[in-house]
Parts: C-alpha cells; sequence; structure tokens
C-alpha cells in the first residue's frame, strides 16, 4: 500500500474508451502511475456482445505493453481458468512479471461467457470452481518449483544454473497432468499477485483459500460487511492470516462540483436510461431466465419470478444481490435502474462527499482497495486526482507513494507459503 494509508487505489482500464486504442492507454497509464495508483486494471469477457462497442484487448497482451512505459504501477490482468491450461498460465504471467520487474497481478475468474468460442457448453459453477481451485495448485506449484538461489550469477559475468534446486511438480489430477518445472527463472515477485473476482458461494470458498485479494459487487455497507465478515472467517479457517483476503471494491463515482450539480448528473443519467432494454438487463442480472417484458415499471417484482440459486449457472452473485432487491420491495423501475451499475457501488457527491463514504468502508474494515475510473477524460481527471485521491490522502485513508518496487510490497503483501516443499538433493 502506498506511503502510510492503509487503502489501496487501482484504476479501472476496462469503462475507459482507452480500451480500444493503445495509445490512449499508454496516455493515461502514465496518469495513473503519476497520481500515485497503485495498479492498472483490466477485465476480459470473451463473448461479442458482451463488453459493447470497443470490443475488449487480451488483457496480457495489453498489459505488456503499458509495462514499457510506466515503471512503478501495477499491472493486472483478468484472465479466465476455464478456457485456459495452468502451464500456460504459468509462464504467461512469469513473464509479464519478468518484463514488469514485479509488477504483475492476475485476477482470476471463471467466466459466466464465452463458452461458444471455445466449444461445448458452459460448465457448471461446481466444475468451475473445481478447475480454478486445481489450476492455482498447479501455477503455483510451478511458480515454486525453482528454489530461492537456483540461478544465480557466476564470477565470469554468466548466469550459473543449480539444477538440483529445480524440482518437477509431479501433478497428477482430476482436470490436469502437469509435469514441471515450470521454464522460466524464478520470478520477481516470486508469485504475481493472485486477485480472485466472484461473491456466490463457491467463488467466496475459492477466494478464502487462495486469493489475496477478492474482488466483489458491494453496493451496499451491509451487503460488504457480511461479505467480508464470511469470507474472513472462511479464510480464518484454512488457518490464513488475520485480514485476508484484502476487499477490493469497484467504486462508481457521480462527480459534482457541488453536492447540486452531482443531484443533476444523476438526474440526466436516469432520463437517459432505456428502460425497456433495461428489461433485458434485469433478467440478466437475475440468471438470465425471466422474462420481464410484460411488467409494470412502478410496481414490485413479484417474488415467484426469483430463480432457484442452485440452477443459476452464470453471475450468481449478481442474482443473489438483485433477488435481495427483489425481496426488499425495488420496483421494476428501481431494479432497471440499479442494474446500470451492474451491482456494484454507486456514490454521487462532490469528491468530499465521496471520499466520505470510502471512508465510512474503510473505518467499518470492509475495504482494502478501491477499483477508481474517471482519468481519460480531463475534467474527471481532476475530480479524481485533485479531489477524491488529495482528500482521502489529507485523512491518510490512502498512501502518497510507492513504498516498494514490487506490486506486491506496494499492495503490503507478503509471499504466501510456499506450494511445494521438494526433498533436497
Amino acid at each position: 500500500m502506498t506511503g502510510a494509508g492503509d487503502t489501496s487505489a487501482i484504476y479501472d482500464l476496462a469503462v475507459d474508451p482507452t480500451r480500444s486504442t493503445l495509445d490512449q492507454a499508454l496516455r493515461v497509464a502514465k496518469l495513473a502511475e503519476a497520481a500515485r495508483i497503485d495498479a492498472l486494471f483490466t477485465a476480459d469477457l470473451l463473448s461479442f456482445d458482451a463488453q459493447g462497442s470497443i470490443g475488449s484487448q487480451e488483457p496480457l497482451v495489453f498489459v505488456s505493453a503499458l509495462s514499457q512505459v510506466t515503471s512503478r504501477i501495477g499491472l493486472i490482468a483478468t484472465v479466465s481458468t476455464t478456457f485456459h491450461h495452468p502451464f500456460n498460465l504459468a509462464r504467461l504471467f512469469g513473464t509479464l512479471d519478468h518484463v514488469s520487474n514485479g509488477r504483475a497481478a492476475w485476477n482470476l475468474v471463471t467466466s459466466a461467457v464465452g463458452e461458444e468460442n471455445f466449444g461445448g457448453e458452459l460448465p457448471s459453477p461446481g466444475e468451475r470452481y473445481a478447475r480454478a481451485a486445481e489450476t492455482l495448485e498447479v501455477v503455483n506449484a510451478l511458480w515454486d518449483s525453482w528454489e530461492p538461489g537456483a540461478l544465480t550469477v557466476g564470477a565470469d559475468g554468466k548466469a550459473v544454473l543449480h539444477r538440483d534446486r529445480v524440482h518437477p511438480i509431479g501433478h497428477s489430477g482430476r482436470f490436469f497432468e502437469v509435469a514441471g518445472p515450470l521454464n522460466i527463472p524464478p520470478l520477481p515477485q516470486g508469485r504475481p499477485v493472485q486477485i480472485q473476482a466472484g461473491q456466490s458461494e463457491a467463488g467466496r470458498a475459492l477466494g478464502a483459500r487462495y486469493a489475496e485479494i477478492v474482488f466483489t459487487s458491494l453496493p451496499t455497507l451491509d451487503i460488504a460487511a457480511d461479505f467480508t465478515r464470511k469470507i474472513r472467517a472462511e479464510a480464518g479457517r484454512f488457518g490464513r492470516d488475520e485480514g485476508l483476503p484484502l476487499i477490493l471494491s469497484s467504486l462508481h463515482a457521480t462527480y459534482g462540483a457541488s453536492e447540486e450539480e452531482a443531484r443533476r448528473l444523476v438526474r440526466e443519467r436516469r432520463e437517459s436510461i432505456d428502460f425497456e432494454r433495461g428489461r433485458a438487463q434485469v433478467a440478466d442480472m437475475l440468471g438470465g431466465g425471466v422474462d420481464l417484458a410484460d411488467l409494470p415499471l412502478d410496481r414490485p417484482l413479484p417474488e415467484s419470478l426469483l430463480p432457484d440459486i442452485a440452477s443459476v449457472n452464470r453471475r450468481r452473485g449478481r442474482v443473489d444481490i438483485f433477488s435481495g432487491y427483489v425481496r426488499s420491495g425495488y420496483t421494476l423501475r428501481e431494479l432497471v435502474i440499479a442494474a446500470q451499475d451492474t451491482g456494484h457501488w454507486a456514490v454521487a457527491g462532490t469528491p468530499e462527499q465521496i471520499a466520505d463514504a470510502v471512508e465510512e468502508r474503510f473505518r467499518a474494515g470492509v475495504l482494502d482497495a478501491i477499483l477508481l475510473n474517471g482519468l481519460a477524460n480531463p475534467a474527471q481527471h481532476d475530480f479524481v486526482v485533485n479531489g477524491l485521491l488529495h482528500e482521502l490522502r489529507k485523512r491518510k485513508i490512502v498512501g502518497t507513494d510507492y513504498s516498494g518496487v514490487t506490486l506486491r510490497e506496494n499492495l503490503g503483501l507478503t509471499l504466501p507459503a510456499r506450494a511445494t516443499a521438494p526433498a533436497r538433493s
């Protein structure tokens, strides 16, 4: 975590138009590093209709390019375990860690879309998370297959490989057979930082066991508190350190120079909503199997329409959140409005008022990192950097400078115990 602060600031490239052209993204990456933001985040949705007109660049290639015009900011790439093999993942993220000098992070997802491009049907959530857990076991073992000191520099300045410190992993599991060892040298961070996205019961269990940071949709303080309590209790049962995993929340901020201006911007945004299209968005938030076409906008949604969560194969975390809204009596109109932020935390106000909302969660112990956007827009840049971040730094919630060389150091994360304990030869 940067400087004296305890909350990390991460910038979301996925919601900016910078995602469509490299030149713009390079510019924004430099702005984010100049603002001492801890990391850049890139999402990935593997379906043509899933991410709007700008499409979705391949995250690992994209952040590798950004690594060459930055030197301190972290680089978070979202990659699915459902459609990738662990040996390739270990090499790809290991290489990113090398080319960035220790700034790589992996946002692990199990994917709710994209199976049409990889053959077959989307596996059940249980299958996807079982594969994800085994993938992590293999990837961590591969990263740990080189012991410290396996590669040194000899008196002549040439690299010396100590083969007795490099070990096969001999993995034989339900999904994978991987002999190992990894065929790239030890990584600058030991392991890239591991982030896991998901808040369903299966996702929470995976994050509790493995993730250093969990990225979730936590729209209210009560939901954030409940999620944090549950996942850290589960993590404790796995013997993990207190305070792990860290909680990363996406902040959908509407900034105004005054409270009145912020309210006007929210009102204008709501007035521009296509509520007929919004019905489909709400149906998607409820698992995609609900027909809302003929329901009145200004009446609560009947609870009888809610799906059985066990039957939902996609985005169970969103289904949980929006089912809760329905049980609370939200009208269809209110659900459509909420769907514009897809279940994420939304705050409107002056930078100081938005800082108040961030501080509330920080003091409650349910916020360790915030995902921001807005740097691509010059007016928004001023609100983010000279407004919100300035205010959070004044309150000593976010630090003022990078505290280390690697992303792991800047986030205050120590290297986890090695995945393998090979016998020494």
